[in-house]
């Protein structure tokens, strides 16, 4: 597995494309995504050198595999300075040690502690776990609309 790893300094690889990421994005997160505008906006957040964070793509004989966005919190010392946005494998390929392998390089590509959310019902949750997450709180939102 080979991975790119994408943030504002680097801009995004000519052999690649916002619409791929997010197109690759929106099929396999699956009942766990967003919207493509959502997912869009996760980027541009990424892109912006005022607020920051990492994309990486990875890729199995140049096709890929897997992909996922941190973004920087700006928010040291209180609150986790990154939290993992999106995270999905091809789900051709689940099950073959790619997510875990991502997650590995998302953990080593930032500095600083990483927040995620995860469904109850996620089976990445395990993933996580094993990886070193803990459920150290239950989220709640108040959601104003």
């Amino acid at each position: 597995m080979t991975f790119t790893q994408i943030n504002a300094k680097t801009g995004i690889p000519t052999d690649c494309s916002t619409e791929t990421i997010v197109d690759f994005l929106f099929t396999h997160l699956e009942q766990y995504g967003d919207q493509k505008d959502a997912i869009q906006k996760c980027i541009d957040y990424v892109m912006n050198p005022q607020k920051g964070g990492q994309i990486i793509i990875g890729k199995d004989e140049e096709k890929i595999v897997g992909i996922t966005i941190l973004n920087q919190t700006g928010m040291n010392g209180y609150i986790p300075e990154n939290i993992l946005v999106y995270i999905a494998v091809d789900n051709s390929v689940r099950g073959k040690g790619f997510g875990k392998k991502l997650m590995q390089k998302a953990i080593d590509s930032v500095e600083g502690d990483i927040a995620l959310h995860v469904e109850p019902d996620n089976p990445a949750k395990k993933l996580y776990e094993n990886l070193g997450f803990t459920n150290k709180y239950l989220e709640m939102r108040l959601t104003k609309s």
